[in-house]
């Protein structure tokens, strides 16, 4: 026999007894899960994750924006923090409960807002009382029933009245004051901040590029336009809303 010969029955023979010892582990740990795809593809589903959507982040000073931390009590009695919306969408307002005016108005577009997305357990919302030393635990509860408050991340929170006031006009810049010639004793803005799952505050774009920062919070989609006879923001909200969740 020739020399070459003996060559390719070694490797022949080296081929089988890899088959014999190799193959049966190879099998067993697919089997056990041990093997699984992340092993052999690449990380494109993973650049997928990290998808950013057109919504800018609102930047001071160049830095963008971020939730401020805070602790409060909500209308179950359970303190909740800026750590338990991590990972979230939400929406953020101040408002009390006997206001007269835009609260009502504001709580029922919530309210759709919270029905249209009530399939997604990523979404919540921030509701502060400016008005703490009324609005205790049990008024709130009151109100979250009164409204159709279903959404377990929907917190109606109070707390110490400057950190209110703080994170109000300080943390998200959105106006509330006391004010005994306001209706109902207190003042505050009538707009929605929009954040995005990391805690960072976001908005659409205007038509020059600059973000709006804010949404209209008074105006329902049926109203179409509020009483200074600009345009209802609901609808551009939820769009929104669902491209921070698709991020």
């Amino acid at each position: 026999m020739k020399k070459n010969n003996y060559s390719y029955i070694g490797i022949a023979f080296i081929i089988l007894l890899f088959g014999i010892l190799f193959v049966p582990k190879i099998i067993d740990r697919i089997q056990n899960g041990d093997v699984v795809r992340d092993e052999s593809r690449s990380d494109f589903a993973n650049e997928n994750r990290d998808h950013t959507s057109d919504l800018a982040f609102i930047e001071v000073d160049g830095v963008p924006k971020k939730v401020p931390a805070f602790s409060f009590t909500d209308q179950n009695g359970k303190t909740v923090t800026n750590e338990d919306y991590v990972g979230k969408v939400y929406v953020v307002e101040f408002f009390f409960t006997t206001c007269p005016t835009i609260c009502p108005r504001m709580s029922k577009n919530l309210v759709q807002i919270q029905n249209t997305f009530k399939d997604f357990e990523n979404f919540g919302v921030a509701s502060f009382t400016i008005n703490p030393a009324y609005d205790t635990v049990e008024v709130l509860k009151e109100y979250a029933t009164q409204y159709g408050v279903t959404n377990p991340h929907w917190h109606l929170m109070t707390g110490d009245r400057d950190a209110i006031y703080k994170l109000s006009n300080e943390g998200f810049n959105l106006y509330s004051a006391e004010d005994e010639n306001a209706a109902g004793g207190f003042e505050h803005s009538g707009n929605f901040a929009l954040i995005d799952k990391n805690g960072f505050i976001r908005s659409r774009k205007d038509d020059y590029g600059n973000p709006i920062i804010y949404y209209r919070g008074i105006a329902s989609e049926e109203e179409q336009l509020d009483e200074d006879g600009a345009p209802q923001e609901i609808t551009a909200l939820k769009e929104d809303i669902k491209k921070l969740l698709d991020e």
